[in-house]
């Protein structure tokens, strides 16, 4: 197991400090204040949640379109001498931010779900302390920007739940080398038992670097390898060892059932004179798996894999769409305890340490661009950028197996009639395939297609004998997608064919039942907890049923969400049923059997050979 406690665990260096906890917090209603000197800071936050939630220490739910924030943090010399730079890093804020560090402005950033940082170390020449302040400006009324589920009235109403506004993801310090790794991103490619590893360096680069990638499990070195540096970007394959069996194949595969991941120490060498200095040094991590589509089917390293996902939408009731690590990683455990292998982030980019905690613990994941609801050539500029930078940033973890740049057309709903909307549709899903040509793209999951590697399909027929009627096979699949027409939307427009496509039924279920409120909705309802678990469980065998024709199935959702009552677990987490049951209910004894998760009520539901595993792990990386 790859241990870490990193915010972004895939580039981790040594000397980090966590900077969230206790700042200084005013809203700026009037938009009034322009420099740090203006604002009187008038009350407390408690980072890394925004200031609508009630761990934030305010739980002001109201419009506030500008915000700031600002804290003191005093630093040792030692800390970031010699040559050293001093990074903040930002995991994101919600929309736009400038940061100020004692007075002057280090950073400017558009993009409320994507990472940055600013270099404040030349306002530490003369000074030991360093001020940050940060402006973040959200327009709680702006449709034209990527919003996801939050709302644009003033309580929530319908799908859409609170507002995020400013800071909601970790904020921490780092001290780094003037050259440095500046990124690294790996790719498997299983086909030929090889990683690749692409590193882009920082800083004057001098004659006499080197790049050490060094590879490993918690049982054996499986790499040590060493290349010469040139340029600023160094992109290379490792070649592993391939013993040409299938059962010890396994053993390095990475799977659901099989979460192995490969440890990386990467360094930075100087040699000069035969002498050898270790510039910069970071542990990360990768695993060898594949992701391909053929004959209708997904596979996973290989071999035909049937999805068995959850919608999970990523709120908690005290947090927002904010959550502590304990809280990610509780919610992977949840997914697989429940027999899911995948989970649909939907309307979110996620915090890292999720997609950390799926690819510790074996947990397929789509990943969703969150939508904006309004078309023009801003919102087109700005899905753009912040998607891109959403793939730079996630394309290295192995448990994304899909991407998914638009949702039911959101933010593009004048598709059938529109070329513009049709080819912002296309433009992103090429650059999508452009930027990582190793994974299968949704265009736009739900309907009207215009291009697409998955037919996703979202169908809330709570008859299940309907429902296998229209997916149980290939010919009843066919006939549904001719004339299917889910919230009154045609499956395809012109010029798009389904050929050879995967079908996903990417949403359904969404049965609505909580003891604690008669309240809220669903799709469909229970009356009281037997009713509910006897639905689910005709549902889901229902859809077990329809292996054959479908490649696999997303229900809809993990945990209630506000005013949304359709979750297998209440917002706090809590199962409406027994775990055990729930998992019965979804599979029935019998097939429970034949999955890949193990039934066992064990406190993970983890396969015996994992826990074996985990005990021997002694390497903390």
């Amino acid at each position: 197991m790859i241990q870490s406690e990193h915010p972004r665990p895939q580039l981790e260096r040594a000397q980090w400090r966590d900077l969230c906890g206790t700042w200084r917090f005013a809203f700026d209603d009037a938009n009034a204040w322009r420099t740090p000197a203006d604002v009187t800071f008038d009350r407390f936050i408690n980072l890394p949640y925004p200031p609508e939630s009630p761990a934030s220490g305010i739980g002001d739910t109201g419009f506030h379109s500008v915000v700031w924030y600002a804290r003191t943090v005093d630093l040792e010399p030692s800390e970031w001498a010699n040559g050293q730079r001093v990074l903040v890093h930002f995991g994101a804020v919600d929309y736009s931010a400038r940061v100020w560090a004692n007075g002057s402005l280090v950073a400017e950033h558009r993009g409320g779900h994507t990472p940055f940082c600013a270099d404040v170390t030349e306002l530490l020449r003369d000074s030991t302390s360093l001020e940050i302040v940060v402006r973040a400006e959200d327009d709680p009324h702006d449709l034209a920007k990527p919003r996801g589920k939050q709302d644009w009235q003033l309580e929530p109403h319908e799908i859409w739940y609170p507002r995020t506004t400013g800071i909601w993801q970790p904020v921490w310090l780092e001290v780094v080398p003037e050259t440095r790794i500046d990124a690294l991103h790996w790719t498997p490619h299983l086909e030929r038992w090889e990683i690749g590893v692409e590193a882009t360096l920082k800083g004057p680069l001098s004659a006499g670097l080197a790049l050490r990638v060094r590879l490993y499990t918690e049982d054996a070195e499986l790499s040590d390898d060493r290349y010469g540096v040139s340029s600023a970007e160094v992109s290379r394959r490792v070649v592993l060892s391939d013993p040409g069996i299938d059962d010890y194949r396994n053993e390095l595969l990475w799977s659901p059932s099989h979460p192995q991941l490969i440890g990386a120490t990467v360094e930075l060498l100087r040699v000069v004179e035969g002498v050898e200095t270790v510039i910069d040094r970071v542990q990360s991590y990768t695993a060898l798996r594949s992701v391909s589509l053929s004959a209708k089917r997904f596979l996973l390293n290989g071999r035909p894999y049937f999805l068995r996902m959850v919608l999970d939408q990523g709120y908690w009731s005290q947090g927002l769409m904010t959550a502590t690590d304990d809280e990610l990683r509780v919610d992977v455990e949840l997914t697989k305890r429940l027999g899911f292998n995948g989970a649909r982030k939907h309307q979110k980019l996620e915090n890292p340490r999720w997609l950390y905690w799926c690819d510790v613990l074996g947990l397929l994941v789509w990943e969703e661009m969150p939508s904006a609801y309004r078309f023009n050539n801003l919102s087109a500029s700005r899905l753009l950028d912040e998607w891109t930078a959403a793939i730079e940033r996630d394309r290295s973890h192995p448990c994304i197996v899909a991407w998914v740049p638009f949702n039911e057309s959101w933010g593009v709903p004048d598709l059938p009639s529109n070329p513009s909307h049709r080819d912002l549709v296309r433009s992103l899903y090429f650059l999508t395939k452009t930027l990582d040509p190793t994974r299968p793209v949704i265009g736009n999951d739900g309907w009207e297609y215009v291009t697409t590697d998955i037919v996703g399909i979202h169908d809330y027929e709570h008859d299940p004998e309907k429902l296998k009627e229209r997916y149980a096979n290939q010919t009843a699949i066919s006939s549904s997608l001719k004339s299917l027409q889910p919230g009154g939307r045609a499956m395809a427009l012109e010029g798009f064919a389904y050929l050879d496509h995967p079908v996903v039924l990417s949403e359904f279920g969404g049965i609505a039942y909580s003891s604690e409120s008669k309240t809220g909705w669903g799709y469909s309802r229970a009356s009281d907890a037997q009713s509910f678990l006897d639905k689910y469980s005709a549902l889901m065998l229902a859809l077990w049923a329809c292996r054959d024709g479908l490649a696999g199935y997303c229900y809809t959702q993990l945990t209630d969400t506000f005013q949304e009552k359709n979750g297998l677990l209440l917002m706090d987490r809590t199962p409406k049923a027994n775990l055990e049951s729930l998992f019965v209910a979804a599979f029935g004894e019998r097939n429970a059997r034949e999955t890949d998760v193990d039934p066992t009520p064990d406190p993970f539901g983890y396969s015996k050979r994992w826990r074996l595993r985990q005990q021997k792990v002694k390497r903390s990386v």
